[in-house]
């Protein structure tokens, strides 16, 4: 099958894939039980790397995330990570820490779409004074400035509520 943003396969250390997929195509146990999570040798036959992909518009070749097709890979049975059907809980565990990683980076770049809106309004001139003198930019920009502020915290929190956990 096709897989992609998958993580670090860039890296030419990286030996292992924890690949994420169907373990009952049928659909006959209840969906949080139909995945697996299975541990491949990236020097197995039938892995292609199709692409370079970015995140939000990072890119962080050649170590970032790609796009992979598997064609006909196969691995021993004792390859599956906790046992088949446990995919789903494996994965919710790992992609918590790692929403909060996108925040952040997100947040970091709301601040600096800020920081560049402030340049431009102390620099642009409409109806004869600076954009930064006008109440609806002054507005604007402090409304901009909460809403960052509360997504940093609510971020932090998140954090340190899964830090505890």
């Amino acid at each position: 099958g096709h897989r992609w943003w998958i993580s670090g396969v860039g890296e030419e250390k990286l030996g292992l894939y924890l690949v994420f997929g169907t373990s009952d195509p049928e659909g006959k146990l209840p969906r949080h039980k139909r995945h697996s999570v299975v541990i491949v040798p990236s020097n197995s036959r039938g892995i292609k790397l199709i692409r370079h992909m970015t995140v939000f518009g990072y890119d962080e070749a050649p170590h970032g995330h790609f796009e992979l097709e598997f064609n006909q890979v196969r691995v021993p049975k004792e390859n599956i990570v906790l046992g088949e059907g446990c995919g789903f809980e494996i994965s919710q565990g790992r992609l918590g820490p790692g929403r909060v990683h996108h925040c952040m980076r997100l947040i970091g770049m709301a601040e600096r779409c800020l920081q560049l809106a402030c340049k431009r309004a102390l620099e642009r001139k409409v109806f004869g004074k600076r954009m930064a003198e006008h109440g609806m930019a002054q507005h604007a920009i402090a409304q901009s400035r909460i809403e960052i502020d509360q997504a940093r915290l609510l971020v932090l929190q998140t954090a340190f509520y899964i830090d505890r956990a």
